[in-house]
């Protein structure tokens, strides 16, 4: 829940400029999340989220926080969502729940990691789209291993 509501306030800033805490609260009732002023100070604390720039809205810093990489935010949405994977050639698909798949796709996107050259989410689908099979196993492996780690502990 936590890492979904976090993808869909990351989505929000990246979309169009949000000033105030109200205005992205009332972004994500519209996605269907009630959440507290508490909540929502707490999320934009753990995304790093400054305000700044000419228009003074959130966005993320200009330098990534070296305190939460990427890869840790896709550890955790991998361990949330528990997507089933399936490799095709170069391609990789990955099955949610429904209405999962964007948050994870998000987490995907900023992870920004070496093998995939693009993704495209549905409800409960992403299609991850690599430079060839070797690299779609790669990331297959990666991708298990978020889950093998959460197993292990």
């Amino acid at each position: 829940m936590k890492t979904r509501r976090q993808a869909v306030i990351l989505d929000s800033i990246q979309r169009e400029a949000v000033h105030s805490q109200e205005q992205l609260r009332q972004r994500l009732r519209a996605a269907g999340f009630d959440v507290t002023q508490a909540t929502l100070s707490r999320d934009i604390r753990e995304l790093g989220l400054v305000k700044g720039g000419h228009d003074g809205a959130y966005r993320l810093p200009a330098q990534p926080l070296a305190t939460v990489p990427p890869t840790s935010v896709l550890q955790r949405a991998v361990l949330e969502y528990q997507p089933r994977i399936t490799r095709v050639q170069q391609l990789v698909v990955l099955n949610t729940g429904i209405g999962q798949a964007q948050a994870l796709c998000v987490a995907l996107d900023n992870a920004q990691l070496p093998e995939v050259v693009g993704t495209v989410a549905g409800e409960d689908t992403i299609l991850v789209v690599t430079f060839d099979a070797k690299r779609a196993r790669a990331l297959v492996r990666r991708l298990e291993s978020f889950a093998d780690q959460r197993k292990a502990s």
